[in-house]
């Protein structure tokens, strides 16, 4: 089957919608960067602009405003950590998948230092994510939700419902990873112990 040809007019539009992505993925990695470096009081428009090289007028065309800045950054970084976790190589059973999901959130936590004081640090004073970016965020991490249900199908995890297990696990995680991100912990052993925790705390028998 072939595809319709694009024409002169779709192509343009293709080309228009490929630069507008470029241009707002530079600008949230400018903007990510300042907010790692130096602070939520470096997210200005004059100051990314200069950083990017571009004008103040199109960063607020393309965000609206530092609400909207910071709103696209916190979505950005879910999005972030939905891709590191989809891309989890899937293994011989749910409950190995759900086992190798574990490393794979604290790997991508500790590799976006700068989306992750965002999105779970206040990184940016009375900065509030709307009830749609909640949503959309939590969406992010479905995997979680789906791979847990496949293991309670399968019969590794009492039947209950897959989000208070996943909640449960992100809950363990989190306060491992900020406590490490304090100087607190040193390695990972903390993270690992509570969240292996959790997942044996539903287990319904041993895996096999």
């Amino acid at each position: 089957m072939t595809s319709t040809p694009l024409g002169l007019q779709g192509a343009y539009h293709l080309g228009e919608r490929a630069s507008h992505d470029e241009l707002r993925a530079r600008l949230l990695d400018v903007a990510v960067k300042l907010l790692q470096s130096d602070g939520a009081d470096s997210l200005t428009m004059r100051r990314i602009a200069a950083e990017a090289g571009c004008t103040t007028t199109v960063i607020y065309t393309t965000f609206g405003n530092r609400e909207g800045l910071a709103e696209a950054l916190y979505l950005e970084g879910f999005e972030r950590f939905r891709r590191l976790l989809e891309a989890v190589p899937q293994r011989r059973s749910p409950f190995e998948h759900l086992t190798a999901l574990g490393p794979a959130y604290r790997q991508a936590c500790l590799a976006e230092p700068g989306y992750y004081s965002l999105m779970f640090e206040r990184a940016i004073p009375g900065f509030e994510p709307s009830e749609r970016a909640r949503t959309l965020a939590r969406a992010a991490l479905n995997i979680l939700d789906r791979v847990i249900a496949d293991c309670i199908s399968a019969g590794y995890l009492v039947p209950t419902q897959p989000r208070k297990i996943a909640d449960a696990f992100w809950a363990a995680a989190q306060g491992a990873i900020s406590l490490e991100r304090a100087g607190h912990l040193r390695d990972g052993g903390t993270y690992e112990t509570v969240t292996s925790a959790i997942i044996r705390s539903y287990l319904a028998e041993k895996p096999e």
